[in-house]
């Protein structure tokens, strides 16, 4: 007997979704989670502000970025929502009427969390590549350690793996270094 064919699903399917609810769509397959637990939270609003500060405000870097916190991406058929995104200033000079993005970021970063590593590290890695994100970030809140990941000929390399308090100056950043325990602390001079 032939499997029935399944139906992909739709920006309806997310729009149905409760608010304490993120939906993603990813080849097809909607994938749901909570809201992030404080720990990812803090370390994603940590990483906008070590980040956006040189980088978006151009305060102590070169400026030129600019940084979203999970914004909704439409790629495609896909919709994806990082925990943070960047793009080199020329490439998204205004941001769109929508709630959502079309352009592709030049770097992500995803806050690894049990309810999301699984599609972090495959299928929205793939999506990344497939429109050439140059950079991928993942930091994992509980075992304190950021991976730096760089797209060449269309595939990710691992370019740099830190842990606990090491200090980080990685692609697409290295005019600007900080410590990696600064996402993880709740005292302002961690850096």
């Amino acid at each position: 007997m032939a499997e029935p064919k399944r139906q992909s699903a739709t920006y309806a399917d997310i729009e149905a979704l409760p608010p304490h609810v993120v939906g993603e769509i990813a080849f097809g397959v909607l994938h749901t989670h909570p809201r992030p637990a404080p720990q990812h939270a803090r370390a994603s609003s940590r990483l906008g502000i070590v980040l956006g500060n040189p980088f978006d405000l151009g305060n102590g870097g070169p400026g030129g970025s600019v940084f979203l916190d999970e914004p909704e991406l439409h790629l495609d058929e896909h919709i994806v929502v990082p925990d943070i995104a960047g793009w080199r200033r020329e490439r998204l000079r205004d941001l769109p009427p929508t709630a959502f993005l079309e352009t592709p970021p030049d770097w992500i970063c995803e806050v690894l969390s049990p309810s999301t590593v699984r599609l972090d590290r495959t299928d929205k890695l793939a999506i990344y590549a497939s429109f050439r994100v140059g950079h991928c970030w993942y930091v994992d809140p509980i075992s304190r350690t950021l991976e730096v990941l760089a797209l060449q000929n269309g595939k990710w390399l691992i370019t740099a793996t830190l842990k606990d308090a090491d200090t980080v100056c990685a692609p697409p950043f290295e005019a600007h270094s900080f410590n990696l325990d600064v996402l993880w602390s709740l005292s302002p001079g961690a850096e």
